[in-house]
């Protein structure tokens, strides 16, 4: 029972609260339902035309980088990117290739944006997910809207958070693993730093200087270094597509690393996570793979 599956299952709907906090959330195991969020306008609505319509001219934070990676370690640092406030309307050029950029842009600020900078949308989706929200007896935390180019890539790490991530249109391409995994993935602490834009257009990495380190995973998992971490061939990875229409449940503490098709538009809805006996054992983990990695 506590292996993990060799693909992530499908629901054909979403599942009553009980069922879903007793099958899935309980046992930490990764799902994908269908149907779930099939009521939604935005599967229609969310034209380039429409938000164009709908957003247009305001101001949005935009993650600008010369790679694609945001938050990813780079040069022996952890690179942050320079958060950029523009028009949306001039972010849809760009993705659109209407406005040529040798940077990468995705809209991916993580601080419950879509209810902050995109309250014009929650309409068309919904404040929480209701089952979700009974099955774990409180609402999310956050509510996050993400839209971006193809290049854009999130590096692998974890959350504390019970995450929905729903597809609105494109694909997110999702390479995970279970928390089980942590003795196999390697961490090491790195200054951070930040992505600045230079006069004549460059990218420099600026160190937050009073800052303390940041542990990060250096591995990139789609071509992991087997020589210089070779405990990750021991690692079991998963990878799914989510598609328009579907939901991903990602449980807390799980590795991912994202990747999506260019344009993907997508809302996730992260539920604080419980701090039970799975957390115990995850720390319980994580303090026996730092003692053995020191001897």
């Amino acid at each position: 029972e506590l292996g993990w599956p060799e693909s992530i299952p499908y629901l054909d709907r979403p599942p009553s609260p009980l069922e879903f906090y007793r099958e899935w959330v309980s046992p930490n195991k990764p799902c994908i339902i269908r149907n779930a969020i099939s009521h939604w306008p935005a599967l229609k609505k969310w034209t380039s035309v429409y938000l164009r319509k709908v957003v247009g001219p305001k101001v949005v934070s935009v993650a600008v980088t010369p790679n694609g990676y945001a938050d990813a370690v780079f040069q022996d640092r952890f690179v942050m990117p320079e958060e950029r406030q523009m028009p949306f309307m001039d972010f849809l050029d760009i993705v659109e290739k209407k406005v040529a950029s040798p940077n990468v842009f995705y809209v991916q600020k993580q601080c419950s944006n879509l209810t902050e900078e995109f309250p014009e949308l929650v309409c068309d989706v919904q404040p929480d997910i209701p089952w979700m929200s009974e099955a774990l007896g409180k609402k999310p935390d956050a509510v996050n809207f993400w839209l971006g180019e193809s290049a854009a890539v999130t590096s692998l790490h974890k959350d504390h958070y019970e995450n929905l991530y729903c597809v609105v249109s494109g694909e997110k391409y999702f390479l995970l693993h279970p928390p089980s995994d942590r003795p196999f993935i390697p961490y090491e602490l790195y200054q951070p730093a930040t992505y600045q834009v230079s006069e004549d257009g460059s990218f420099e990495i600026v160190d937050e200087k009073t800052a303390e380190k940041v542990p990060w995973i250096p591995l990139d998992p789609l071509n992991p270094n087997l020589e210089l971490y070779p405990e990750y061939a021991q690692a079991k990875p998963l990878q799914c597509t989510v598609k328009a229409g579907e939901m991903l449940y990602l449980p807390s503490l799980w590795f991912h690393h994202v990747q999506q098709s260019h344009g993907c538009i997508a809302v996730n809805y992260w539920y604080d996570m419980e701090y039970d006996i799975k957390y115990s054992y995850y720390q319980l983990l994580d303090c026996l793979t730092k003692t053995v990695k020191m001897r």
